[in-house]
């Protein structure tokens, strides 16, 4: 199942490239698209367990989906998660 989550703090290139790589290691997942102007991440998932799954990973990045809270912490996390995608 094709699956898109608009996340919050995604602004640049680190940021997608880091999410990529995060997101490439979950099982059942594939075809990972980050759309940085629409701060959107599509994925194909086999099944919902999955996809819950990367919603997870993409909170304790620093990149909560836009319906849940986005607090200091998150903000902090994403900046250090952008940082180490633009070393890559």
């Amino acid at each position: 199942m094709r699956t898109t989550i608009i996340v919050q703090n995604l602004r640049c290139g680190g940021c997608a490239n880091t999410i990529t790589s995060k997101l490439s290691t979950i099982e059942n997942i594939s075809d990972i698209t980050v759309d940085i102007e629409n701060a959107t991440i599509s994925f194909t998932a086999t099944n919902t367990e999955s996809a819950l799954e990367v919603k997870q990973k993409l909170k304790a990045l620093g990149y909560p989906s836009i319906e849940d809270a986005n607090g200091m912490l998150s903000k902090a996390k994403s900046l250090v998660s952008c940082a180490s995608g633009k070393l890559r």
